[in-house]
């Protein structure tokens, strides 16, 4: 068979791989995946003039069925839905998966619009002389094809029995990002019973939450084949270790790394150094960004390795902003870690958010505070005051209030966007607030999955 010219429609290329219908996907501002389809023949069109989509997908809630309305976010008005035909990906099984961004009727963008945000933040990064690359981890739990929990019998944390009771999923996840181009660094089993992570390679912002998303639909896919289900909550079980969904982020300036190679402590440059003390600073502003859900404060209670503390330090993680070291081992580089993410948030949200942070603290010469250097749940209540080192809230409404009233936040984001995060988390807290963790857990383990 002639291949397609790449000038061919994007119809002709797909149906030449034998694609038979695109599914086009954005992450809305209280963490869900939401998507539209096509024929096919109709890819052309799902690209270039968009699908319709009420404003009201910024608003849908974690209970699939109630919205969370704001000024913008109503039932009146539309938008359009467009897929971006350079990040398409052929699956199996006659499918074609690209990530979609939001526009106005006319073509302007949406405020709202998580993938938006960060295709701004990834070209204020480039205005500035930087550039970004953020890899991705992701945790979740398996469970039985009916929803049930799995029995724990041979289970222990990272162990070789965890990879071969589930040999068979992990063999088709592996096959699976092979055949789409999703570039896995490794998968393991992680801590909490039938609970596994997996590693993305680094990309540009934009490019790894587009991976992360079709990461998510592939582990759904073959969870799917292989006769289970798959939580993304970050607490799936309430007396359990939660799921979290970190990302690292490295910054170069001219190809030289901002977070090695300096005089400062650990290494940092001047510009470095000012960036995590800018997203640590902001911390307790952004929690409600970046682990924001009703279950999200569940998860954030330290000695959990939830990075329960604002600060930061080499190689710690019971803090929010861990460095990673430049060594031998490391080929990739020095990097920054963000704990206190989840798989509750929007990835391409948490990601413009933190680079934000990241860029305002070089523009502004932020100082950076005091490092962590052992875990700051062994200090006392004083030391830890002395030292500068504050618990992460383990209330929700309050830390929704924060961020409604931070001003550095909105500033970094936008008012609308800010808006949409809070009135979705607040009908969260509203409606649900009042469970326990058990009813939580068990109320919303498949909210952000199937």
């Amino acid at each position: 068979m002639t291949a397609t010219p790449s000038h061919a429609p994007l119809a002709h290329r797909l149906a030449d791989q034998d694609v038979r219908f695109v599914v086009g996907t954005i992450w809305n501002p209280n963490g869900l995946l939401l998507a539209k389809t096509v024929p096919v023949q109709r890819a052309d069109s799902f690209a270039e003039t968009g699908l319709g989509a009420s404003p009201t997908w910024h608003g849908f809630a974690i209970d699939h069925g109630g919205i969370a309305f704001t000024d913008t976010i109503s039932a009146v008005g539309d938008l359009r839905l467009r897929i971006d035909p350079q990040a398409i990906r052929v699956l199996d099984a006659g499918l074609a998966w690209a990530p979609a961004t939001f526009h106005t009727q006319d073509g302007g963008p949406v405020d709202e619009c998580a993938r938006t945000a960060l295709l701004r933040v990834e070209a204020a990064l480039a205005e500035a002389g930087l550039s970004a690359r953020v890899g991705h981890e992701l945790e979740f739990q398996l469970a039985a094809a009916d929803g049930s929990p799995l029995p724990s019998t041979g289970w222990a944390p990272y162990s070789l029995a965890g990879v071969l009771q589930h040999e068979d999923f992990v063999r088709e996840l592996y096959a699976a990002a092979d055949q789409a181009g999703l570039k896995i660094d490794q998968v393991h089993p992680e801590y909490a019973v039938r609970q596994f992570e997996f590693s993305l390679e680094p990309q540009s912002p934009v490019a790894a939450a587009d991976a992360l998303v079709l990461a998510r639909l592939i582990v759904q896919r073959v969870a799917r084949r292989t006769g289970h289900t798959v939580s993304f909550s970050p607490k799936p079980q309430a007396a359990d270790a939660g799921n979290g969904a970190h990302q690292h982020f490295s910054l170069t300036r001219d190809g030289e790394p901002l977070f090695s190679g300096g005089d400062g402590i650990r290494g940092l440059t001047a510009d470095g150094a000012s960036a995590i003390g800018r997203v640590v600073e902001l911390i307790g502003d952004l929690q409600a960004v970046l682990a924001g859900s009703v279950l999200s404060t569940i998860r954030m209670a330290p000695g959990t390795w939830a990075g329960a503390h604002a600060a930061w330090g080499l190689e710690n993680r019971e803090v929010a902003v861990r460095l990673v070291a430049a060594t031998p081992s490391n080929p990739r580089g020095a990097n920054v870690e963000v704990k206190i993410i989840d798989p509750s948030t929007s990835a391409y949200i948490a990601s413009a958010a933190v680079l934000a942070a990241m860029l305002d603290g070089i523009s502004t010469s932020t100082p950076l505070p005091p490092e962590a250097d052992r875990d700051p749940g062994s200090l006392t209540e004083a030391e830890r005051e002395a030292a500068g080192i504050a618990v992460l809230t383990t209330d929700q409404r309050a830390a929704l209030d924060r961020l409604d009233a931070s001003t550095a936040v909105r500033g970094l984001l936008g008012d609308r966007l800010v808006d949409a995060i809070v009135a979705g988390r607040r009908y969260e807290a509203d409606h649900y607030g009042d469970l326990d963790p058990e009813d939580l857990a068990e109320r919303f383990r498949f909210a952000w999955g199937f």
